[in-house]
Parts: C-alpha cells; sequence; structure tokens
C-alpha cells in the first residue's frame, strides 16, 4: 500500500501580503505581509518537503528524481505542478505570463506559466483584472506606453466559489481582499506591466514591459472564455472545474463519506474549508497531500471542501 505524502508548505512575504495565512489557516508564517504559502511545490524557488512517513524530510523534487514511479513515471525533468493560496492583503501587480516557447528561450529553459484560480473567498462586490481593452498591438502599446491604465485594463466581478483559467498572454492582477487557491505549471516567471508605482525598500519593482508586450494576447479572451461560473453544489462527487494541457482540476464537498478511486498518475488534494479525515488519517483546512501512482480507493469522511489536481 503506497503511503500519503503530506506536505510542508513554503511561505513568501510580499510586498502586498498579509496575516491571513496565519489567522485564517492556522500556518506558522513569517510575519505580517506573507501573501504566498508554497503548498504542493517542487520549484527551486519553494521545495515543500515531506511531513511523515517513509519519505519524511524529503524534497518533493527529491522524490520526482529518486523515486518516479510514485508519479506513475511521468516524464518531463521536474515535477510538473505547483499549488498555491494566495492572500493579496493588497493589489498585485498587473502581469502577464509566457508560454512555454517563449519562456523556454528566454528564460533559462523555463516552463510557460499556464494557471487557474478557484476564489476561495473575496469581499462584497470584489473585481479582479482578466484581460484587456486594446483592440491590436498598435493600441496596445500605446496605452501601456502612456500610461491609460484606467482604459487599458478589464475589471471583472467575483465571488466566492468562481474559477478562473488564466493562459498565458491573459493580462491579470488580483485585487486586495482576495484569497485564491492556484494551480499552476511549476514556474515562477511573472511579467510585470504595471506596478502603481509603488515602491519597495524606496525603489519601485522592476517592470518587464518589452517581454508583457512580446506576449500579451490581442485582443484579448471574452470574459466568458476565463471566468467559468461551475456549479458544484453537488456533494461527495468529483466536480471537474477545467481540463486544459497542462492539469485537470476537481472540487470536492465532502459531507459524510465517499470513496474516492486514485487512477491518475498522482492526485493532489488541499483541503481548503473544513475537517474530517482520509484513512484514518485527520484533516483540517490548509492541509495538502499527495495519493501517489497505484494508491487505489482512499476512504474521506467528515464536512470539508477539497480542491483537487493532476497532470493532464
Amino acid at each position: 500500500m503506497s503511503e500519503i505524502l503530506f506536505m510542508a508548505p513554503v511561505f513568501k512575504q510580499m510586498i502586498w501580503g498579509g496575516n491571513k495565512l496565519g489567522s485564517k489557516w492556522g500556518y506558522a508564517i513569517p510575519g505580517e505581509n506573507t501573501g504566498e504559502c508554497w503548498a504542493v511545490s517542487a520549484h527551486p524557488n519553494g521545495d515543500c518537503t515531506i511531513k511523515e512517513g517513509t519519505f519524511a524530510g524529503k524534497t518533493l523534487s527529491q522524490l520526482w528524481t529518486e523515486e518516479p514511479q510514485l508519479f506513475g513515471d511521468t516524464t518531463g525533468d521536474r515535477f510538473p505542478l505547483l499549488i498555491k493560496i494566495i492572500d493579496a492583503n493588497d493589489d498585485l501587480s498587473i502581469q502577464v505570463h509566457p508560454d512555454d516557447i517563449y519562456a523556454g528561450k528566454n528564460e533559462n529553459g523555463s516552463f510557460g506559466k499556464t494557471e487557474c484560480w478557484y476564489i476561495l473567498d473575496a469581499p462584497e462586490g470584489a473585481t479582479l483584472v482578466i484581460g484587456h481593452n486594446a483592440k491590436d498591438k498598435a493600441e496596445l502599446e500605446d496605452m501601456i506606453h502612456n500610461g491609460r491604465w484606467e482604459e487599458f485594463l478589464r475589471e471583472v466581478p467575483v465571488k466566492r466559489g468562481d474559477f478562473i483559467q488564466i493562459d498565458p498572454g491573459t493580462v491579470h492582477a488580483i485585487k486586495g481582499g482576495i484569497e485564491i487557491l492556484e494551480t499552476q505549471q511549476n514556474s515562477d516567471i511573472t511579467y510585470r506591466v504595471y506596478d502603481y508605482g509603488r515602491l519597495q525598500n524606496g525603489k519601485p519593482r522592476e517592470l518587464h514591459i518589452a517581454k508583457s508586450i512580446d506576449v500579451i494576447t490581442v485582443p484579448a479572451k471574452s470574459v466568458e472564455e476565463s471566468v467559468i461560473n461551475i456549479s458544484t453544489d453537488a456533494k461527495n462527487t468529483m466536480n471537474q472545474l477545467i481540463s486544459c494541457n497542462y492539469y485537470r482540476v476537481w472540487k470536492l464537498d465532502v459531507d459524510g463519506s465517499i470513496e474516492v478511486s486514485q487512477d491518475y498518475p498522482f492526485l493532489i488534494m488541499s483541503v481548503v474549508e473544513g475537517e474530517g479525515q482520509i484513512d484514518g488519517h485527520s484533516l483540517k483546512k490548509g492541509d495538502h497531500f499527495i495519493l501517489p501512482n497505484g494508491f487505489g480507493k482512499a476512504q474521506l469522511q467528515g464536512k470539508m471542501e477539497l480542491i483537487v489536481s493532476t497532470v493532464a
């Protein structure tokens, strides 16, 4: 019987971070401006360790290399996904991500970044920046170079439970007060288009205007193609949110008990609300774990919400 791989997250302090990862999630955070919990990550900038069991103390990237059978011998030189919880106390910069081809060429062989967001919490009337209003490349350049941000940026209303797919080339930004669970390619490449003139250590943060203009999709995809309103009220069933080239993501509401069949190369699970058990291990909000290849059937009990993912 394979073991469940429980993760010890890595935390990132950010200019826009807050303290909810401590106060609401119960993590031991490094400071009051902790913006990101890298919950399941094998990236050099944040490599999670296994908390207990046979592989206790090993990093996820080590297991990927040394124990490929745990992940169904999935091909690739690095663990493919990265799961984060983001607490935006303030607005994040306006940004865009490159695709695999552009990142591979311009960012030392890095993956590009396709990502998706499940909105865990949002204040009344919350909006996100998703997409832009430029008709063509010339207007895009003019709007960016001349700081026509109000005309350029497209704000979209969002609420708890919304799900958003962010393809490479999509201008986007999380706004203050919003908490999300992000499922993404294992990449840390972000191009900043605009940062509200904020200073960090007395200096503006670096912008990446030329690269941003290179990769922004013009015209932007429609709002309907980006924001997915899926009814995920069905209890004790895997409600698929998305399936794309890089990942499949589900929402699972456990109410009582459910048996999940682990038929995938591996299955990442994040408890985002409530508490319960998996095969006798107690679970609470903020626990993240991987069911390895060949795990078979897992018994989940309790009252909890999980976001579940695997490779495409």
